[in-house]
């Protein structure tokens, strides 16, 4: 158990290494769009939506490996002064909520996702990109946070400290 949440750990620190990596995009397209629109005179219609469009992706497959990290918006009241068993079940708690969550999300956005897929549907912008690509990545976050909740349980019940992967403190990120 301890090896596939590891491996759903890996898998997420992957994916959230990858997508930091939009923001660049997002910045050079809206560079693109201020150089084009003031000193060219001439606006694009599709910069601004397509950084819109990246910028799900980038926001949605952070948040899995985000909650390994503790990265995440917590009220710590409670957790902060609680120690041994109780600090762990107080951990698990907010993982159960957080699975819970993410399960919620998968059962109602996988349905939406497919129906755009199904639809071919677009923006219905000047530019009109299709945009079930950027609607897919929705259920495939709230599948993988939930896995990653669901490791970060494993993770607990084994006696790793937290955002602890295969030994090393923050899945081996630099601090």
């Amino acid at each position: 158990m301890i090896t596939l949440a590891r491996s759903v750990t890996a898998l997420n620190r992957l994916l959230f290494t990858a997508a930091k990596w939009l923001v660049y995009v997002i910045v050079l397209l809206m560079l693109w769009e201020v150089l084009s629109r003031y000193l060219l005179a001439a606006p694009t219609s599709w910069a601004p939506e397509l950084a819109t469009l990246i910028f799900g992706p980038f926001f949605l497959l952070g948040g899995p490996y985000l909650l390994h990290l503790g990265g995440h918006v917590a009220v710590d009241v409670l957790s902060e002064k609680a120690t041994g068993r109780t600090a762990a079940i107080l951990q698990i708690v907010g993982f159960v909520l957080a699975a819970a969550f993410g399960s919620i999300l998968l059962w109602f956005s996988v349905p939406l996702a497919l129906q755009s897929f199904s639809y071919g549907e677009t923006s219905f912008s000047a530019w009109n990109p299709v945009i079930w690509p950027a609607k897919a990545f929705l259920p495939l976050a709230s599948a993988l946070l939930s896995l990653q909740a669901l490791a970060e349980i494993v993770l607990v019940l084994s006696g790793a400290a937290p955002g602890e992967t295969n030994g090393e403190p923050n899945g081996g990120e630099a601090a």
